[in-house]
């Protein structure tokens, strides 16, 4: 790992952080400024669909630009300037326009690491190296958990972001300095988006990964804390503990998935294995929803486990791309597996607010039953894919 790739992990961390912070937040913003759960899954629905909708620009920068501008430019501007929006927000529309911002900053750092892997390393070691990267950057999991509770009942949820906002722009700063672009590639073919679409291999990858991450980053990055407060009456405290055991379960799901395809030798089995486990628990969180928080916790930590498969995803999907396309390939298939993410927060929250007056529990059973019936449905079209190692 070169220094200039750690400092791209670091970013990573960051965002990590923003798209998981809201969950353990959100007493805290309600009293504060008046921000309901509706609120925050909207605020947390347009990072995702903004980090998604960069994905294509994101893309194409980095087949022309590079890495280092890419980078650097989008984490000042988002990054910095949505934390101190966000730091200086009073009402639940500013934390959504800092949150879009916050997108915006946080949409090139990991495609940016993994578009170095992909044009400076063997094909061989893509999915470990793309797992290493999103198991460590995933420490912004941790972060966002209890530290983030301990931190806003300390020295304030303001203060909070105001430091956030420092780091973020020190750390496009530093990218700006020391990101090395690897060698251009070696084709004076160009093409676009749409030649990548044209691919019939891509179309049956596509569903399962519009899926996918949807109940782990949708659980963890927003519905953990208000069913958790909502069903089992667990403080602001109690919240940041159960998304920190959450938080560590995906974790350790990246590292395990990085080096299984290697030592199974396939990458279209192990992610449909772990779609199906996955859908298993959420289909236990449904029937099981109220019966002890505890049980509830382990159920949605197997979620984060199963569901940390998107290294491998993005391995298999790069395999079918030719060289001079690898920027916006990576990046498109990104934009389908965060902006899964992104509609279901929308959906979710429509449906939560409609349900959630009148019966709490049956509003997150019914969310939870939806993503399970999701994972199986892009799992079944995903088994007609083709396996590819290279």
């Amino acid at each position: 790992m070169r220094f200039d790739l750690v400092l791209l992990c670091l970013a990573y961390v960051l965002s990590q952080f923003f798209r998981a912070f809201l969950a353990v937040l959100t007493q805290v913003l309600e009293t504060d400024i008046g921000a309901t759960a509706a609120d925050l899954a909207f605020a947390s629905g347009l990072w995702f669909l903004i980090f998604a909708a960069m994905q294509i620009p994101v893309g194409a920068a980095l087949d022309r630009f590079g890495p280092r501008r890419t980078t650097a430019i989008l984490l000042l501007l988002g990054g910095g300037g949505g934390a101190a929006l966000f730091a200086l927000a009073t009402t639940p529309f500013h934390i959504a326009v800092a949150m879009a911002l916050i997108g915006i900053g946080c949409s090139p750092v990991l495609m940016a690491s993994y578009f170095i892997f992909a044009r400076s390393y063997p094909p061989a070691r893509f999915a470990t190296l793309a797992a290493l990267t999103l198991g460590v950057g995933s420490v912004g999991n941790l972060i966002a958990a209890y530290p983030t509770a301990w931190a806003a009942e300390t020295i304030g949820w303001r203060a909070t972001l105001w430091v956030l906002a420092a780091v973020s722009s020190l750390l496009a700063i530093a990218a700006w300095r020391m990101v090395q672009d690897p060698p251009a590639a070696q084709s004076d073919t160009r093409g676009s988006v749409l030649d990548l679409l044209k691919l019939p291999a891509v179309w049956l990858l596509i569903p399962l990964m519009f899926f996918n991450y949807m109940p782990s980053a949708g659980i963890r990055g927003l519905w953990i804390g208000p069913y958790l407060s909502d069903v089992f009456s667990l403080t602001t405290g109690e919240v940041g503990q159960a998304t920190l055991a959450m938080g560590l379960s995906m974790i350790l799901g990246t590292f395990v998935y990085g080096p299984a395809d290697r030592i199974l030798g396939t990458r279209k089995w192990i992610i449909i294995g772990g779609a199906s486990i996955s859908a298993t628990a959420l289909l236990l969180l449904t029937i099981f929803a109220n019966h002890s928080a505890l049980s509830a916790i382990v159920l949605m930590s197997i979620v984060g486990f199963a569901g940390a498969a998107f290294p491998v995803m993005i391995a298999h999907s790069r395999s079918f791309f030719p060289e001079h396309l690898t920027g916006r390939g990576v990046t498109l298939m990104n934009l389908f597996g965060i902006g899964g993410v992104g509609v279901m927060q929308f959906g979710s929250g429509k449906l939560h607010s409609t349900i959630a007056p009148e019966n709490p529990l049956l509003a997150y059973q019914v969310i939870f039953a939806g993503l399970a019936a999701l994972l199986i449905i892009g799992a079944l079209i995903y088994c007609f894919s083709e396996d590819r190692l290279d």
